[in-house]
């Protein structure tokens, strides 16, 4: 896919037009900041509609710290796909190291995900993501993908 011209704030439609991500596996909103080949910076609401909360949990819902994993490597795929010159046509996570899951995330949270490019050789990226939860992290992970 041709990388587009970077105007922020980036909505969901231009998110789907960078990485193949749709509902109800589509977990990022917006990307409010992106530096290529550095960092950005995306936002999920999370809403009592999400499908996962009907059963995680009936009583108590919370969204899975996994899917917090999922929606900060959906914000390294948009990172990458500013961070190549080659067009990007698939992104597969590599590996998932140092997953520290910190606190509960229930409906009516506003999720920060915040993606630092660590380094790159090839199509091999690795990353460290946070999600915070207005200035508490929620989830800390460092990761691989690559990027063909």
């Amino acid at each position: 896919m041709e990388t587009p011209q970077l105007q922020l704030p980036l909505d969901i439609v231009a998110i789907q037009n960078l990485i193949p991500h749709r509902y109800p596996f589509l977990l990022i909103d917006k990307v409010i900041a992106l530096v290529p080949d550095q960092s950005i910076t995306a936002i999920k609401n999370v809403s009592i509609s999400d499908p996962i909360l009907q059963g995680h949990f009936p009583t108590q819902p919370i969204y899975p710290g996994v899917l917090m994993v999922e929606g900060i490597a959906q914000s390294a795929g948009v990172l990458g796909v500013y961070s190549t010159t080659n067009k990007v046509k698939s992104v597969l996570l590599g590996a998932i190291q140092d997953a520290r899951f910190r606190r509960i995330v229930e409906p009516g949270t506003t999720l920060r995900y915040e993606v630092n490019l660590e380094k790159k050789r090839g199509g091999f990226y690795w990353f460290k993501g946070l999600a915070y939860v207005d200035e508490e992290i929620a989830v800390s992970v460092t990761f691989s993908a690559l990027m063909k």
